[in-house]
């Protein structure tokens, strides 16, 4: 179970079936990135990628605040019928556009046809291997993902950290910490 923290579905629980293995972004940690990310960006005129989208909670919290370009990249096909008949439910199938794909095939295919994005949030398996998310960084900072400005997000347990030169910052909220990435 998860909640939106704001915008339009401010307080809406979200229940998710029990066989969903996920990892939900905690609200105290999704409510100070959101803090973050309202002064820097109107989000009602961006574009948002939303890579291993679990269960939708960073996309439809971005639709809740009014983002109107949001996709979401959820290989596993289970998490992606729930996001889908969350989207119905709330009406925001105009909003988000979700694929059933695989997030590094995404970014090494280039399947952005051109289009650049504003956020790029990534919130990969606590698993994943520091080779994983060296790969991470360089599909999207090299294949042109983020817009002038933009910047990539990644969620990952706080007691990891990586000396990039493309990292501008990182935020720890106990256990999660978001690190910052401009171009």
């Amino acid at each position: 179970m998860y909640r939106i923290i704001s915008g339009k579905w401010k307080g809406k629980r979200i229940s998710a079936p029990k066989n969903l293995e996920v990892r939900p972004t905690t609200d105290y940690a999704k409510e100070a990135l959101f803090s973050i990310l309202v002064h820097r960006f109107d989000l009602e005129f961006i574009s948002v990628l939303d890579l291993f989208a679990g269960l939708g909670s960073i996309s439809l919290e971005f639709a809740s605040r009014n983002c109107k370009d949001i996709t979401a990249v959820e290989l596993d096909r289970k998490h992606c019928t729930f996001i889908h008949k969350t989207m119905k439910e709330l009406e925001v199938e105009n909003q988000i556009n979700l694929l059933n794909y695989n997030a590094f095939d995404y970014l090494k295919k280039g399947k952005n046809h051109g289009k650049t994005f504003n956020i790029i949030f990534a919130d990969p398996p606590f698993s994943f291997s520091d080779e994983d998310y060296e790969i991470l960084f360089e599909e999207v900072l090299k294949n042109d993902f983020l817009a002038e400005n933009g910047v990539l997000i990644v969620e990952h347990q706080s007691k990891r950290s990586w000396e990039h030169p493309k990292k501008t910052e990182t935020r720890k909220y106990g256990n999660v910490s978001f690190s910052f990435f401009e171009k």
